[in-house]
């Protein structure tokens, strides 16, 4: 049975009850904690020269579909209606917006130290404390628009720019990538400060806190957020159905990406599948 993944603007109070719900079970039990881990564990930056699968390479898009799918099935283990919304920050680009309500993500952390005091992820309700993280805080934390130094989220013309690349990925495979769909929708970029953050990278920005970084998925707008750049993906492969991923073999020796990127049909960690066997999700879930 195919699923859908509705806008969280159109959820029902129910289901954004059940999805706050399923959430907190997951929480309680550690599995949530779990998945903070992986995403921590595979956060591997170029620079690093070591094999990377979930970020600044061509495995992006196929490596965060694959765990949003991983998710969402442990999130319909414990209540079979739920289905991961999605979060789009063309349209919903305020702090006013109905996904930081107190019945769903919670606002903004308070300026003291950054702490989220309201909503069911509030440390102070008792039920999402941080045990997986690469900062020792306790709490979630959350900074919109990073008032220090101001950043905006993503407009629908800079989506627009993106979705009119026609190719996947281009060499170097990385995140110096000068074109391609997957670099220009992961948002890196030259230049400096908030101009390096487009797109994808420039939302963790805005929500700011404990969006930054490996361990992200702490948030749990962050399935919000992935959910919708599924969505965006997934638009963008109806209008290229000829553009297959890319790499399609792997970079050979002497190549500076050698054993550094996942090609087309090689498996990804940590759970072994390819590239190529997450391009078709049509027979899992659509998109309201």
């Amino acid at each position: 049975m195919v699923y859908t993944r509705k806008n969280q603007r159109d959820l029902t109070g129910a289901e954004r009850r059940k999805f706050v719900a399923a959430v907190l079970e997951l929480k309680r039990t550690g599995a949530y904690d779990r998945f903070v881990r992986t995403h921590i564990d595979h956060y591997t930056a170029d620079g690093e020269g070591k094999l990377r699968v979930a970020h600044m390479t061509p495995s992006f898009l196929p490596w965060h579909r694959k765990f949003l799918l991983e998710f969402e099935s442990a999130l319909r283990r414990i209540d079979a209606t739920v289905s991961v919304p999605y979060w789009d920050w063309t349209r919903d680009n305020s702090p006013a917006s109905s996904l930081w309500g107190e019945d769903f993500m919670g606002g903004n952390g308070r300026r003291a130290d950054l702490q989220v005091m309201t909503g069911p992820f509030a440390h102070s309700a008792g039920r999402w404390t941080i045990t997986q993280s690469m900062t020792e805080g306790r709490f979630l934390t959350r900074d919109f628009g990073r008032p220090h130094d101001p950043v905006t989220l993503p407009t629908q013309a800079q989506l627009d720019e993106v979705m009119r690349e026609r190719v996947y990925d281009v060499a170097p495979w990385n995140s110096t990538s000068a074109s391609g769909f997957r670099n220009r929708l992961e948002g890196w970029a030259p230049g400096r400060g908030n101009e390096r953050f487009r797109i994808h990278n420039r939302v963790h920005r805005w929500v700011g806190g404990l969006m930054l970084g490996g361990g992200s998925v702490n948030d749990p707008v962050f399935w919000l957020h992935h959910s919708f750049v599924d969505l965006v993906w997934s638009r963008w492969q109806q209008r290229n159905p000829g553009a297959a991923y890319l790499p399609a073999e792997p970079p050979p020796l002497g190549d500076a990406q050698y054993r550094k990127v996942v090609a087309r049909n090689e498996p990804m960690a940590p759970w072994g599948v390819s590239p190529a066997s997450m391009f078709d999700h049509s027979r899992i879930y659509r998109y309201a």
